[in-house]
């Protein structure tokens, strides 16, 4: 399963993850608390995990071609909530598991 994972330093982490968490229940199969938070989209599964200095997401698809655009939504959906500060999604590809 193609996946990759960025770690986005923010002290806002723990925020973002919720926010987005919330987001996205309506809509999709969503568990999440303060510091760890999992979305079943249609696209693929994104994880995130929140602490103090940081919002460490890993997203996976079946599709090797959907990464990137899963990756995308995602990035694009936290900056909304974020738009206070300027966050950088430097991806990379996960290793395996």
């Amino acid at each position: 399963m193609p996946s990759s994972h960025a770690d986005v330093a923010t002290e806002h982490a723990s925020r973002y993850l919720q926010q987005l968490c919330k987001h996205w229940a309506h809509k999709f199969p969503v568990e999440f608390d303060p510091n760890h938070g999992a979305i079943d989209l249609s696209l693929g599964r994104t994880v995130m995990d929140a602490d103090a200095t940081a919002l460490r997401i890993t997203v996976s698809t079946d599709e090797a071609g959907s990464l990137e655009r899963l990756e995308s939504v995602v990035a694009d959906h936290i900056k909304r909530f974020a738009f206070r500060e300027e966050l950088s999604f430097d991806w990379k590809p996960a290793p395996a598991a």
